[in-house]
């Protein structure tokens, strides 16, 4: 994979072909690696094009390399906290969770289950916690959702204009209060679909905190998928 130093930093890249005609977009895979999406209807330097971004590319790095993920090889993120992760091998599948002392254990008779083990048992956890969430939430904001469900996706969630809310499996990752305040902010866009002042000015009202609650989350972040192992 070609690399570019870049403001004292060796950034790798990679080159995908982009859906604009005439934009370079960037993004950091969760690999750390930069992926640039040159445009369709003209040639670009790609090394030019990235000395041109050198302020968000390093100010992005940096942040990403700060951030946990929700899952290593020897760890589970869940409310908050690290969670020890072991395996056990066995013939009948199961999860336990043991949070006095901070443990995941995983029996299984392959190793390579404990992503699957893991990705159901956020699903599973996720799925009872949004319904509830959202049953008291929603009056309080004084909403009410067509439809709650929970998926593996790229961001902690969204609604569609059609008052459908998704929220990403991985959301019991979190602490409460981020957890809590996902559901809030989803809700709150039933009333005001964009993210206007008045969407600000609408959730600041019911959730004091948000700034301080929104620059926490950016410490976390949700994969799209839980890579192989």
């Amino acid at each position: 994979m070609p690399s570019l130093a870049v403001g004292g930093r060796r950034i790798e890249y990679s080159v995908v072909r982009g859906r604009s005609a005439h934009y370079t977009y960037f993004r950091f895979r969760p690999d750390l690696t930069l992926e640039v999406a040159v445009p369709t209807r003209r040639r670009v330097d790609v090394e030019a094009e990235i000395r041109a971004k050198q302020r968000w590319v390093l100010n992005e790095a940096a942040r990403l390399a700060s951030i946990k993920p929700v899952l290593g090889d020897d760890y589970v993120m869940y409310g908050g906290v690290a969670n020890r992760l072991a395996f056990v091998q066995g013939a009948n599948e199961a999860l336990a969770h043991d949070p006095s002392n901070s443990e995941v254990t995983v029996r299984a008779a392959d190793r390579r289950r404990v992503r699957e083990m893991v990705r159901r048992w956020f699903l599973k956890e996720t799925s009872a916690y949004v319904v509830r969430k959202v049953s008291e939430l929603a009056p309080v904001v004084g909403v009410r959702p067509s439809r709650v469900d929970t998926r593996e996706i790229g961001k902690w969630g969204y609604c569609t204009v059609g008052g459908r809310l998704t929220f990403s499996s991985q959301l019991v990752a979190l602490p409460g209060r981020l957890r809590e305040y996902v559901v809030l902010h989803e809700l709150t866009h039933l009333a005001v679909f964009d993210h206007s002042q008045a969407f600000r000015r609408r959730l600041g009202a019911l959730c004091p905190d948000r700034r301080s609650l929104e620059k926490e989350l950016d410490s976390y972040l949700p994969y799209d998928r839980f890579s192989p192992p």
